[in-house]
């Protein structure tokens, strides 16, 4: 028996139980759920990046940069040793006086500057101040407070670990021709960011009462916040001439 037309229009047709349901509209409560939800998301992925930015990348760009200039600094002392390029060479300051070494710190040596200013220390270096209280260079063979600042996150973080540093680590500063050793004294985890007393010649607040030759490391703390500053203080022990082979002291074999 062939199948009919009305056969064939009841066998397609779609029970009324079985049809998709029309798409509801959104309202306007679930609209700004909605919205706000995708907001919190992309916020969250710039803030992401914005960390990786801060944390990761600026090392990578500030230890290429300080290697450069440490370079430089190394480079010219080589010159001045050999009495190559048509005499001495003087290297201006700004541009690097030395190398910082903090084996309780790190294994790394750290390229000192001329200044704290974030120019100076963006670049990956320790920089000794300028102002509010000038800093006594270990060169001038002066008392005083050799006082150095350095970033604790990001932009190479070279005082990341200046918390390991205890009572007794050694604090090796060397130049050209010297290197100068100091013994940590004194550490302070915590004070105001204004606190210019602890830059003082004689930094009274680690203790100490009378002149001397002492070094200062400067950073911000907490770890990833810049809302106070520890202090380590350091004093002159030795001092031993660099030999033809630049050989280090005995606090860095």
């Amino acid at each position: 028996m062939a199948t009919t037309t009305d056969d064939t229009e009841q066998q397609t047709a779609v029970p009324p139980s079985r049809r998709r349901p029309a798409r509801r509209r959104m309202g306007p409560l679930a609209t700004a759920v909605s919205v706000f939800g995708e907001l919190l998301i992309t916020t969250g992925l710039v803030l992401g990046l914005f960390v990786v930015y801060s944390l990761w990348w600026t090392n990578v760009v500030a230890d290429r940069a300080a290697g450069k200039q440490a370079d430089k600094v190394r480079d010219s002392w080589a010159r001045e040793t050999d009495g190559g390029g048509g005499g001495p060479v003087s290297f201006d300051s700004k541009d690097g006086i030395g190398f910082l070494h903090v084996p309780a710190m790190s294994d790394d040596e750290i390229l000192v500057e001329k200044g704290t200013s974030m120019k100076v220390l963006n670049d990956g270096v320790a920089g000794y101040y300028t102002d509010p209280v000038k800093a006594t260079l270990p060169t001038s063979g002066k008392k005083g407070n050799f006082s150095l600042a350095a970033h604790r996150d990001g932009h190479g973080a070279k005082f990341h670990g200046i918390h390991r540093i205890g009572k007794g680590d050694a604090i090796v500063f060397e130049t050209k021709d010297t290197w100068y050793v100091y013994k940590t004294y004194a550490v302070l985890p915590e004070t105001s960011k204004y606190n210019v007393q602890v830059l003082a010649p004689v930094p009274k607040e680690s203790g100490v009462k009378k002149a001397g030759h002492y070094i200062t490391l400067t950073t911000c703390t907490p770890v990833y916040t810049s809302k106070y500053r520890y202090v380590v203080w350091g004093e002159l022990v030795r001092t031993e001439k660099v030999d033809e082979q630049r050989t280090p002291p005995e606090e860095l074999r």
